[in-house]
């Protein structure tokens, strides 16, 4: 029987499915960021060298993320494009659900989903079973690296005579209030595009997140306010912000 699942659920419920694979583990999640308890449990799965397949829809990885899909010597991660299904099986039993691979999603996020098992339900599980196959033969596989982002040696440049920055310089290269990924400044857009999509789940502009939009910076950041105090008063003329002050 179909059991119904609320956001423990779901969770209580992966873990239970990665630790139980003995032959085959396929994850499905458009959005990917892996948390510390389920990689241990994938690296034990890992060892056993069994069937492990990652499959994801944004193309993005964060370079931590990368590296350490990369170290699963058993993975086989495919990008397949236009992915919205979240789908979680092994041998004997799948998971549908609301609930993204995310560390975010499992934390903060309300979401639901259903248990369907091999031996309750053969029919159900063989259809989801054959939909998954499908997603895997539609996707790339591929082993994505990412480069780990550099912040700029503000001492160096501060220095350096002729390139050296005014206060009236106006900068065109920010970073991501949520991940610090470089990206276009604008502190009207101060969230990469994969944090504002998770971002805008909740869309509370008063959200704390950790990086100065400018500066790229340790800061309380939030749509509202996305730029460290010294940021600001230093650019407040070269942009627009959604608070001023």
């Amino acid at each position: 029987m179909v059991k119904f699942l609320t956001t423990t659920g779901v969770n209580y419920q992966l873990e239970q499915l990665i630790k139980s694979a003995g032959d085959k583990l396929y994850l499905v999640s458009p959005y990917l960021k892996v948390n510390n308890i389920l990689r241990r449990e994938l690296a034990d799965i890992d060892i056993k060298k069994i069937d492990l397949r990652i499959v994801y829809g944004k193309a993005e990885l964060q370079s931590e993320e990368s590296t350490w899909l990369n170290s699963l010597a058993s993975l086989r991660l495919s990008y397949c494009k236009d992915l919205h299904a979240k789908c979680f099986m092994n041998e004997s039993a799948a998971i549908l659900t609301s609930m993204n691979l995310y560390e975010f999603s499992q934390v903060n996020n309300l979401e639901m989903g259903v248990l369907v098992t091999r031996d309750q339900d053969p029919d159900i599980y063989q259809e989801i079973a054959e939909y998954v196959m499908q997603l895997i033969r539609m996707s790339e596989e591929q082993r994505v690296t990412v480069e780990k982002v550099t912040k700029p040696d503000r001492k160096k440049s501060s220095t350096s005579g002729a390139t050296k920055k005014t206060a009236s310089d106006k900068p065109t290269t920010g970073f991501c209030i949520r991940c610090a990924t470089e990206i276009k400044a604008n502190p009207l857009r101060p969230y990469c595009r994969d944090c504002y999509e998770v971002w805008s789940q909740y869309a509370n502009p008063d959200y704390e997140d950790k990086h100065c939009h400018l500066c790229g910076k340790e800061n309380l950041s939030t749509l509202n306010k996305p730029t460290c105090y010294s940021c600001y008063r230093k650019h407040r003329n070269d942009f627009e912000f959604a608070l001023n002050g």
